[in-house]
């Protein structure tokens, strides 16, 4: 397999429209974005956390960004009118899995409506090469294998449901408006994603990271649940590819995993304790099984050879230099560090790692 080596002409002075670029995910790629030189505009509701990435490593720096709800078509289409995009990502999301329950008419209008509003204004944009939508492996109909691109879609908790009927739309949309011209759309599905400056709620790195800073205790739920945690850079990486390639490739117009090997999936308590032990003081930590309420699959792992085989990409930073560079980042947030600065040296130690 060739090494991977995103090609920096191509998106040096690109415009890009990114939806959720101000959470976790959406800001480690306006980062990388703009260390490659692109236009980028953002378009999110609001900050989601606080702490976050955004505000910590000012991600807001030097781009255009717009306040809005995926959910209000007019406001969309304006915004992505006026930022004329050649390549659009979309993560805007309602992304938790237990709040989901909670919240589910506003998860199913946020992930289904918003992508649909997505698609809806990019049928109306000259010059979109590329339009690439976030989904989720959550996608697909519970397996104890691992999921391939061609496995039956489903969902039993209202998130993973909602993502696959936004899967249903893209597809829907793809085939009946975009067949025979326009952009060229993919949907792209991640694993569990770890690095620095993630401080959702209910998640695992950010609850520990937490517990890390107030000495209170993280409640850790189903420690032996398994996951294909890996760090949010590896799918980011072929997010960035394969946008790059749909303008001169509509064939890749379709559904792609982005996973680590499976050899790389790991428990809840093996992830636990491997921050314990990167951490260098103490982290309180309770392992309550009672909390796990059945409701998530004990098990999920994402089959990635299909990208692996056909775009060239791999995962270039297994869950040991993962974390490690997830703790690095956490440590210098911690004792008020240059956040903006180590994220993109690490992007540039793992474009290093990447091209080797």
């Amino acid at each position: 397999m060739a090494p991977l080596e995103l090609n920096r002409a191509f998106w040096r002075g690109r415009r890009i429209f990114v939806t959720g670029h101000t959470g976790f995910k959406g800001s480690w790629l306006v980062l990388w974005l703009r260390h490659l030189g692109a236009d980028v505009t953002g378009y999110a509701i609001d900050v989601p956390t606080t702490p976050s990435l955004y505000e910590s490593a000012n991600v807001g720096d030097e781009i255009e960004s717009v306040v809005g709800d995926v959910r209000d078509l007019p406001a969309l289409t304006g915004a992505m009118r006026r930022a004329r995009p050649e390549v659009v990502f979309h993560l805007a999301a309602q992304s938790l899995v237990r709040r989901s329950y909670d919240e589910p008419a506003q998860t199913f209008a946020t992930n289904v409506l918003g992508t649909v509003n997505i698609l809806e204004a990019a049928r109306d944009l000259d010059g979109l090469q590329s339009l690439v939508v976030v989904t989720s492996d959550k996608c697909y109909r519970h397996s104890e294998r691992a999921h391939t691109e061609d496995d039956p879609l489903g969902g039993d908790d209202p998130y993973s449901a909602s993502k696959a009927a936004a899967e249903l739309a893209t597809a829907a949309y793809r085939s009946a408006f975009f067949a025979d011209g326009g952009a060229a759309i993919a949907t792209v599905r991640a694993g569990n994603v770890i690095g620095g400056g993630d401080w959702a709620e209910d998640r695992l790195v950010p609850d520990v990271m937490r517990a890390a800073a107030s000495g209170t205790a993280a409640i850790i739920r189903n420690p032996q649940h398994v996951r294909p945690w890996q760090h949010v850079l590896d799918p980011l990486a072929g997010y960035l590819v394969l946008a790059e390639r749909l303008g001169v490739d509509r064939d890749l117009a379709a559904a792609w995993n982005f996973g680590p090997l499976e050899t790389e999936s790991r428990s809840v308590e093996w992830v636990v304790d491997a921050l314990v032990e990167r951490w260098p003081g103490p982290i309180p930590i309770d392992v309550d099984v009672r909390e796990g309420d059945g409701r998530e699959a004990a098990s999920l792992r994402l089959d990635a050879s299909r990208a692996r085989r056909v775009l060239d990409w791999q995962p270039a930073w297994d869950i040991e230099r993962g974390l490690d560079a997830t703790v690095e980042l956490y440590g210098a947030l911690a004792d008020g560090g240059d956040a903006r600065g180590l994220a993109v040296a690490q992007i540039e130690r793992y474009e290093a790692d990447a091209r080797s």
